[in-house]
């Protein structure tokens, strides 16, 4: 590469031949030039290998292709951390495999990195994506639930968004985060694997909020892709969620006692969130009593 990237952009993927070409030629048309994709093969066993292989072929200077040893599955977390230590970016972008960019994404983003140095992650609205193979179905933007085009302070996004508050998470596409960061909080958690990869950007998500001012923008830059075969559908679909949600929840306040994050509110907001797991007879007795009332 004959120049340092100023973003790296990630894609990891597993099997993913019916979308990922559409997501990197995404990449390829932003108006921002100053990139470098990495395409993180999690072990894939249809044409997505070769899918990845060719782009990186036809454009070595801004394409590269990255597996695990022996081609393994390892997980979104691990693919995710794979393209992390192999970024030279000053900035980390994901783009999931079967999702898209829209053209000024980089460009927006960059600048407002820029203009916000204290901003270790910038994040915007997501249009959730169901016209892609459905005409009749209406597309909707998702905005965050917080107060938007400005800088929140730990630990605000915290208390304000999903899984702990009541806005919308951001989308993992629509993150653009400083590396330095990414390594700082230490990647994504790689025992998120099989169902718990639905709340795998969650749990890094929620290492950030409390480490880093993040900006949150009202722009859309992102298509998150609604289908069957995603990983939050096939987990909901299965009856797991809320065995999920308690794992992540569990996990989150080891580690808040093990990095000695002493953030009353936070601890407050996550206890009334394990509340009914750990004292479901009470919880079921609350609800009856809500629903009679």
């Amino acid at each position: 590469m004959s120049s340092t990237p100023s973003v790296s952009a990630i894609i990891i993927f597993l099997n993913a031949e019916n979308f990922l070409a559409e997501a990197v030629e995404s990449i390829l048309v932003q108006s921002f030039e100053n990139w470098e994709l990495l395409l993180v093969d999690d072990g894939s066993s249809d044409g997505s290998t070769e899918i990845a292989k060719n782009f990186a072929r036809k454009h070595p200077e801004k394409i590269r292709y990255l597996e695990h040893a022996n081609h393994e599955n390892r997980g979104m977390s691990a693919s995710r951390n794979l393209g992390i230590r192999n970024a030279h970016g000053e900035f980390i972008a994901f783009l999931d495999a079967d999702d898209v960019w829209l053209p000024q994404k980089l460009g927006d983003q960059f600048a407002i990195a820029r203009a916000h140095p204290r901003a270790g992650m910038i994040c915007g609205a997501t249009e959730y994506w169901w016209n892609w193979n459905d005409a009749a179905r209406e597309n909707v933007v998702i905005p965050l639930g917080v107060t938007l085009d400005q800088l929140h302070e730990p630990p605000q996004l915290s208390l304000a968004l999903y899984p702990l508050g009541q806005g919308a998470a951001p989308c993992p596409s629509d993150l653009f985060i400083r590396r330095e960061i990414c390594e700082h909080v230490g990647g994504f958690e790689e025992h998120f694997r099989r169902e718990l990869q639905m709340y795998e950007d969650q749990a890094f998500l929620a290492k950030v909020y409390v480490r880093t001012p993040v900006y949150v923008a009202s722009a859309v830059w992102d298509r998150y892709r609604q289908h069957s075969a995603s990983c939050v559908s096939t987990v909901t679909n299965s009856g797991q969620y809320e065995s999920v949600r308690r794992f992540f929840l569990t996990w989150f306040e080891s580690y808040l006692r093990a990095q000695k994050i002493d953030e009353p509110t936070v601890w407050r907001a996550l206890q009334q969130a394990l509340w009914p797991y750990r004292h479901p007879i009470l919880a079921g007795v609350t609800r009856l009593f809500q629903t009679a009332r």
